[in-house]
């Protein structure tokens, strides 16, 4: 289980630093669209999206436990 968790730390950091490294010309416009956006809404995206990983990371190990 240590595996799979160090993996899933691994593959965030990549898939966030190519985001980085392929939009670094458009991180300003980016910064100065949240900037002008209501932090009520990016808390809410942010809440969506975290609910979302915790029902993968739930359902791949209840189906990984399931096989194994």
């Amino acid at each position: 289980m240590l595996e799979v968790i160090i993996i899933s730390i691994g593959l965030v950091l990549v898939v966030e630093g190519a985001i980085y490294f392929l939009f670094a010309d458009k991180l300003d416009y980016l910064v100065s669209f949240l900037k002008s956006v209501d932090t009520k809404k990016i808390k809410k995206v942010s809440l969506i999206i975290i609910f979302i990983g915790f029902c993968l990371i739930y359902f791949t190990f209840r189906n990984y436990n399931e096989i194994n």
